[in-house]
């Protein structure tokens, strides 16, 4: 297997993308079957930059900011969170997708990123070659079996949901202190986060606006998507599913992750990956093997 390249910048173009009604902030490499690659919180496409660039040696690897992360437009919500509901941001890469003239691909998320991969793959079955979860649960499960040591590990997902202004201005009042914490609280490896890596970040996530956006990521993930959610729970998907997650983390501890996405899909593999919760930047070599054996030629 080719060294892990670090090259990202170089390898990769930008361009932003104007699809389902806003412009999405994109990254484009490699040619070969298509490959499509989803972020989590609290970051942006800059999370795969340790694996991307050999991806993109068999690969056509489309690496978007999620609407609300990044460099990605930052729609206004409304009362049921819908704008930022993994339907419409699953749709938003269908359509960037179509955009690249890729109809037919596959898709690895991580954290948030792998929950509009879920649902992406859900709303648009005939889209989605393989689907790749890394280092989750699927989110109705994990809120149905919330208990204390969920609490400790997750509370995020209770602060972030409350009614608006309130997570928003704690937030913005540090947002470097909040996001080193954030990292370092799901992380076990140091220094995995390089220091490019989290400049990015932090400069995402200083913009009040992207701050107001993941909240109302995470308020769609605790009512709309939820109701989604519940209407496929009996019709599960029939392509295969790679689930990953940390050894040291959190979701690996707390949950058969492998019955978890049985429950969800029919085809079903996976293991732990050494490290914490970001298994790109703390684990890319057994990231990118794992990813690497799973995907297709």
């Amino acid at each position: 297997m080719s060294q892990i390249n670090s090259e990202f910048d170089d390898i990769f173009t930008r361009q932003d993308v104007t699809v389902n009604g806003i412009t999405l902030h994109c990254r484009k490499a490699g040619e070969g079957s298509p490959l499509l690659l989803l972020h989590g919180y609290p970051q942006t496409g800059y999370m795969w930059h340790k694996i991307a660039p050999v991806l993109a040696q068999s690969f056509t690897v489309i690496i978007p900011d999620l609407r609300g992360y990044g460099k990605s437009e930052k729609p206004p919500t409304d009362e049921q969170h819908m704008p930022y509901s993994k339907r419409v941001m699953a749709a938003d890469m269908v359509a960037l997708m179509a955009h690249f003239g890729f109809y037919y691909f596959a898709i690895a998320g991580h954290d948030r990123g792998a929950r509009v991969a879920l649902r992406l793959a859900r709303d648009h079955r005939d889209k989605v070659s393989h689907l790749a979860v890394l280092d989750i649960a699927p989110t109705d499960s994990m809120y149905e079996q919330a208990d204390m040591a969920f609490g400790r590990a997750y509370y995020h997902w209770f602060f972030l949901i409350q009614p608006a202004p309130f997570p928003e201005t704690l937030i913005a009042s540090n947002p470097d202190f909040f996001l080193t914490h954030k990292l370092g609280h799901w992380g076990r490896t140091k220094s995995a986060i390089t220091d490019a890596a989290y400049a990015e970040y932090l400069i995402s996530f200083s913009n009040p606006d992207t701050i107001h956006a993941s909240c109302e990521d995470y308020r769609a993930a605790a009512s709309i998507d939820l109701i989604h959610d519940a209407k496929d729970k009996a019709n599960r998907l029939n392509i295969p599913v790679l689930a990953l997650w940390g050894k040291a983390g959190f979701v690996g501890q707390a949950y058969d992750v492998l019955a978890e996405w049985q429950a969800v899909a029919r085809d079903v593999s996976g293991h732990a990956i050494p490290g914490g919760h970001f298994l790109p930047e703390e684990s890319p070599q057994e990231t990118l093997a794992a990813l690497t054996a799973f995907l297709p030629e």
